[in-house]
Order: C-alpha cells, then structure tokens, then sequence
C-alpha cells in the first residue's frame, strides 16, 4: 500500500521561517498538493480519539501535539471532545503568530519538549508526520520526554527506509524499522500498531494481543 508523507518541519530554528503561509497554503489547503483533505483529517482525528479512550477507558482530557503545523487537528479535536484541552508545539513562526492564541499553539522544537514546562500528563500526543524528518539525535530526546508526559496513547507516525512512499520525501532521514525499534525502545515506548504507542507503564494494564507481541 502506497503511503502519503506529509512534510512537516526538522525542528531546526534556521527553518522557521521556511514554514510560511505559502508553504502550509500548498500541504494543506491547495486541492491540487494538499496530502489530506479535511475528511481524510477528520476519520484520523475520530480514530486516535477513540483509541486513546478505549486503552484509558475515559474521554480524552488532555491533548499535546507535536510538529502540529497549524494546528490542523484542534478545531476537529475541539468540536468532537469540547472539553478536551489542546496544547500545539511548533517552530513555524507564521504559524505561533497566526493561530498561536486561537489554537493554544507554543514555539518549540522536538527535541526541546522536556525543558518547555509541559504540565503533563496528556491522553494523547501526536506527533503526525514529524519523526521521519528530525536528526537522530534530537528525535532521541523528544521521544524520551513524549514517554514521560504520556500517560495514555501517543500516535506517532513513523516511516522507515522500506516503505514506499509519495508527496515531498526529500529531507527524510531513511532509518531501519530495526533503528526506530531501538530509539522507542530507549524512551521506554511500547507498539500497539497502527503507529499508536503507550509507555511501559500503561503497557502493564495491556494484553499480549494489545502490545502486538505475537
């Protein structure tokens, strides 16, 4: 099955400024380039929804998105769960000044989320089409901070070197499946597939079937 990456930002901050309105006019508005449509972003947001709440067993409260862009996420989250809170971390200055106080969206990179005073811990953390373009070394931090702040399921998107992709590839950084196992591994992160993913905390209320272990 043919996968569709869509390109968010490293995290370096000589990039913010290439994250400008043409930029996300182009990914996510322009019918012709955009690589989800408001649908397609709406069926994701209601399946992590209700995934977070079927592993916690109580509606999501607390939402954190990483690498969020614009924050493309909170109006559907906002309508869907009204009494969830949604936090958006990004490097975009266009998007902090734009939606910063509309969408609750704060300036920070990835690899920056455990010194930027999060007060966790979150439901749900999503991080969608990010991970595959940050260096290793600050992926390495920001998912030992995910693994901290989590306390329900986290979606996390994630490519590796043999999957076939489409859409604006060229900055991937092309990592084994064996690679990213390692780096979860380390943040103390556990698969429950379908890129969701719960720390070993919550992995121990899970069954073997849950963790995909067979």
């Amino acid at each position: 099955m043919l996968r569709r990456a869509f390109v968010f930002r490293k995290g370096s901050p000589g990039l913010m400024s290439r994250y400008d309105r043409a930029y996300f006019d182009r990914w996510y508005r322009a019918p012709r380039t955009r690589v989800f449509t408001r649908l397609e972003i709406e069926r994701r947001v209601r399946f992590v929804l209700d995934a977070a709440e079927h592993v916690t067993e109580h509606p999501v409260r607390r939402v954190l998105d990483v690498c969020c862009g614009e924050g493309h996420w909170q109006p559907v989250i906002k309508r869907l769960r009204p009494n969830a809170s949604y936090t958006g971390i990004d490097v975009s200055e266009y998007a902090i000044e734009r939606f910063g106080r509309r969408r609750n969206l704060r300036r920070g990179r990835f690899g920056e989320l455990g010194t930027l005073g999060l007060e966790g811990p979150f439901d749900l953390i999503v991080c969608a089409g990010a991970l595959y373009y940050i260096d290793t070394p600050e992926l390495a931090h920001g998912l030992c901070a995910i693994g901290e702040l989590l306390e329900g399921v986290a979606f996390l998107e994630i490519f590796t070197e043999d999957d076939d992709l489409t859409g604006n590839i060229g900055d991937i950084r092309h990592r084994s499946a064996g690679e990213y196992a390692r780096l979860m591994r380390a943040a103390r992160l556990r698969h429950l597939g379908l890129h969701l993913w719960v720390n070993q905390e919550r992995a121990k209320e899970l069954t073997e079937f849950e963790l995909g272990r067979r």
